[in-house]
């Protein structure tokens, strides 16, 4: 059985998406991935951090966490993303990131990979749905192949039934949204394993 090599990759501003992302390479892992686990780099300005200290608290508590590079784009055989909604698309934090890519999907090496998105907003009617579709519509620019949880577990429903990915409230990231990310990694190991096989 291969080793499919998986980037999780993730922006936060307060922790929530930290948390979805460490679950989500937890889960890869046990599933049998070969996991990199990578923060998008704080693009806001340091004054601006600095002010807020749950946001400076928590750019301290990911200092050991590298931030993500061409290199693991390319090295990864499927991408598990989340970041947090701001006005109904993604943080611009982690489309900063995104929009540094052209090189490497002129190359065609973003074709061809499975990808699945997850998010977090401040309350249930915040842009979920519209930031995961948003993301997906650029994974869809870059051919990458898109691994959404649908309607595939009961942990998908348990969460409250987003096929697009799961969404979290932010701050509220909770046993159940564990279980819906774990089976949401596990999917997309699975379909990485029998594309990269």
């Amino acid at each position: 059985m291969t080793t499919p090599r998986i980037a999780v990759i993730f922006y936060t501003t307060y922790g929530t998406n930290h948390a979805i992302a460490l679950a989500a390479a937890e889960a890869a892992r046990a599933a049998g991935a070969e996991v990199r686990l990578r923060r998008v780099k704080e693009t806001a300005p340091a004054e601006v951090v600095a002010g807020q200290d749950a946001w400076k608290a928590q750019l301290e508590k990911m200092a050991d966490i590298p931030e993500v590079s061409q290199d693991d784009m390319e090295w990864a055989e499927g991408y598990f993303f989340s970041a947090p909604t701001r006005y109904g698309v993604v943080a611009s934090q982690m489309r900063a990131f995104i929009d540094t890519l052209g090189g490497l999907w002129s190359k065609g090496k973003l074709a061809d990979k499975p990808v699945t998105a997850t998010t977090s907003a401040g309350n249930l009617h915040g842009g979920q749905e519209t930031t995961l579709i948003s993301l997906y519509t650029t994974f869809m620019h870059w051919g990458a192949i898109l691994v959404p949880p649908g309607y595939t577990g009961q942990a998908v429903y348990d969460a409250g039934g987003n096929p697009y990915g799961y969404s979290a409230k932010a701050g509220e990231f909770d046993e159940v949204g564990r279980a819906a990310v774990a089976h949401q990694a596990t999917r997309l190991v699975a379909f990485t394993r029998k594309l990269a096989g």
